[in-house]
């Protein structure tokens, strides 16, 4: 099947509703702590042009992601990836984690890009482009990130924790962290 997987505009707010029921049920079969999200809070991501998603060629929603912005703009987050159940297994995951990377470049292209995860697969995406796994005292510090995972299962974990470990993995990709391996003849 073909998807078209774009910027999110204004023409797919009415999606809004639907990516937030996807993300709830598919929390709830995986026992995962995605924290929740309204549909308003995703319409606004989309009139932001900070969402990504896929759609079929007859219109249907497909998949979403959406970035936001932390610690004055130092970090981005890449959040909220999913695939509608009924198109999943058909690699549209790495093209929406695709563009929205390229989204998160292009918009801010100094801040160190973040994700947390409990999903193998989410993980796998972000190792591919250069994410690596950190302890959360490398995330953003931001308070208002953190409220964010109120709505997480989890979220007691992470506080009992002081917000320095849950059962997310952190995963961060920095423009500027990149290690240059030299050959032994090179070094000469």
């Amino acid at each position: 099947m073909n998807f078209i997987v774009s910027v999110a505009d204004e023409s797919h707010e009415k999606f809004a509703k639907e990516i937030t029921e996807e993300i709830f049920i598919s929390a709830q079969e995986r026992h995962t702590g995605i924290a929740k999200r309204t549909p308003e809070y995703l319409i606004e991501k989309i009139r932001a042009g900070k969402a990504v998603i896929a759609t079929t060629e007859d219109g249907q929603f497909a998949g979403f992601s959406y970035i936001e912005s932390w610690g004055g703009k130092s970090y981005v987050a890449n959040s909220g990836l999913i695939v509608a159940h009924r198109f999943r297994g058909q690699g549209l995951s790495r093209k929406i984690k695709e563009q929205t990377f390229i989204l998160s470049r292009k918009l801010f292209p100094d801040a160190k890009i973040f994700s947390i995860s409990t999903g193998g697969a989410v993980m796998r995406l972000n190792y591919e482009f250069g994410f690596r796994p950190v302890p959360f005292s490398e995330l953003t510090t931001d308070p208002e990130f953190w409220k964010g995972c109120e709505g997480c299962r989890n979220y007691d974990i992470l506080q009992r924790n002081n917000q320095e470990r849950c059962i997310c993995t952190g995963l961060l990709y920095d423009p500027f962290d990149r290690i240059t391996i030299k050959t032994p003849d090179e070094q000469k």
